[in-house]
């Protein structure tokens, strides 16, 4: 037999209290405390790894940015990130031309996968070919003309940085050996010294090359 409630508005009070509690707990003391920690252990990772130059946050180290000329076309005088196909467009963010983060999801043998690769194998070569230093369609490391599985990886393999060297050199009137020590100094061994692949952040560098060129005009 179920037992008559006797005094509803004391178990009301009594189921308000608990909301209150676990409110106050749940959404005010826990957050503010994982927020603080967050803050002292790790406060550039808890910021959205921000970086900065020349006095200002220029973007962060975890996202891509295009480096592109009015028109959509690659400006030549920076190092280019990876291609940036994925599952949608963007109108509104300039940086980066994807509104959803996420990979094509294209099979090796799709026929629209195999053009898109020849035809960015084609223009890496075109573009970073300078006189006398042919850019070989063989060296053309996969990075150069394949996305990242988020579409907006902010890294490049050393192989594309350095293979960029001499058509960044040429573009800004820098010896090539200046801006290949300029990749050297940028490229991130593997996390714990075994995990993933050495990287170059692609903003990192072109932070440093815009010091340079300031420093060299």
């Amino acid at each position: 037999m179920n037992t008559p409630v006797r005094n509803p508005v004391r178990q009301v009070w009594a189921a308000l209290r608990a909301l209150l509690a676990l409110t106050l707990v749940c959404g005010v003391i826990y957050p503010l405390a994982v927020t603080g920690a967050a803050q002292v252990l790790m406060p550039g990772r808890a910021n959205g790894s921000e970086i900065t130059a020349e006095g200002r946050t220029v973007g962060s180290a975890l996202i891509g940015q295009r480096y592109d000329r009015p028109g959509g076309a690659p400006d030549l005088r920076w190092f280019q990130p990876r291609p940036s196909e994925g599952l949608g467009t963007n109108s509104r963010n300039t940086q980066y031309s994807l509104l959803v983060s996420g990979a094509s999801n294209l099979a090796g043998d799709n026929p629209e996968l195999i053009d898109r690769v020849t035809a960015a194998r084609a223009a890496v070569v075109r573009d970073n070919s300078v006189p006398g230093h042919p850019v070989d369609p063989a060296a053309v490391p996969p990075d150069a003309v394949t996305s990242s599985g988020s579409g907006l990886d902010p890294d490049i393999s050393p192989a594309y940085a350095h293979l960029q060297v001499r058509r960044v050199a040429a573009r800004n009137h820098l010896a090539a050996g200046q801006v290949a020590e300029l990749v050297e100094r940028h490229t991130e061994g593997r996390a714990l010294g075994f995990v993933g692949e050495p990287r170059v952040n692609v903003l990192r560098l072109n932070i440093a090359l815009r010091q340079l060129l300031t420093g060299a005009s």
